[in-house]
């Protein structure tokens, strides 16, 4: 095709094949955990990362990623000391990183401010060799992260209390897996913006499950619907000059209909079969 004879082009659809190896991991394990909102948060938390990297003249990126690992320790802390209303550190830090960006924002006196655009929108064709290198980083360490702790997250996410008492560092674990998530949002976040970069995270896992009868099998459909998403976004936005960001959450959401459709007319199909079957 045409496309693929330009560099950015290629460059995105490296990208979104090593986000396609992160995002079913974390976004399987964030619903499960009911921390869904969570990828939200901290991708509003990474503009105030942003603000701080334009204010201090620093890289955007390494600001981002100091203050949204900070960040996901703050909220694990808030998470324990609330553990009856887990939604309170979500909500609180949430506006916290908002107006803590906006201040940042207004002391910013470099010129500087209009590149909080692509923070906000984001740009899949714009990113750069050195992104797509984190990309492949990121994918490598989280794959081997998912690999060693498979079994401890699966008992984690679904009951912290069993896998505390079967003596695993659920305190550690969850420390660790909030901070890999916040350090692929600070990566990821230039990529489809702060404002769609949870949906990335989030729909292709939440369409995988609907689908799958195990934990692995959701794992490779969310891969697979990831590709899908990315690859359908990339080429619609080339065709039509529209938004990368918002072409690909556009086709994540589109596969997310197309497949419930399908599911539930599947499912009716064998309810009547089965009733069929019982008359006989």
């Amino acid at each position: 095709m045409e496309m693929f004879q330009y560099d950015f082009i290629q460059r995105a659809f490296a990208a979104g094949l090593a986000i396609s190896f992160i995002t079913p991991i974390l976004g399987l394990f964030l619903i499960l955990r009911r921390q869904s909102l969570l990828s939200d948060t901290l991708s509003h938390i990474s503009l105030a990362g942003v603000a701080l990297g334009l204010l201090l003249q620093w890289s955007p990126t390494y600001a981002t990623l100091i203050v949204v690992v900070l960040a996901s320790l703050l909220i694990e802390y808030l998470r324990v000391v609330y553990a009856d209303f887990s939604e309170i550190s979500v909500a609180m830090m949430m506006a916290t990183g908002m107006s803590v960006a906006l201040v940042l924002i207004t002391f910013n006196t470099s010129g500087q401010v209009f590149n909080i655009d692509q923070y906000l929108f984001g740009s899949i064709i714009l990113i750069s060799d050195q992104e797509v290198k984190l990309l492949y980083g990121l994918a490598l360490v989280v794959m081997v992260l998912y690999l060693i702790f498979k079994r401890p997250l699966y008992v984690m996410s679904f009951d912290e209390a069993t896998a505390y008492t079967a003596g695993l560092p659920v305190k550690w674990m969850s420390i660790i897996f909030s901070v890999v998530t916040g350090v692929a949002i600070s990566i990821m976040m230039p990529i489809v913006g702060a404002l769609l970069v949870s949906a990335l995270i989030v729909i292709p896992s939440a369409t995988a499950i609907k689908v799958s009868r195990s934990f692995g099998q959701t794992i490779f459909f969310a891969f697979v619907i990831n590709l899908l998403g990315v690859f359908a976004g990339i080429t619609l936005s080339y065709q039509f000059d529209t938004p990368p960001g918002a072409s690909i959450t556009l086709s994540f959401i589109l596969i997310f209909v197309v497949v419930t459709i399908c599911h539930r007319i599947w499912s009716q199909s064998q309810r009547h079969r089965i009733q069929a079957d019982s008359k006989l």
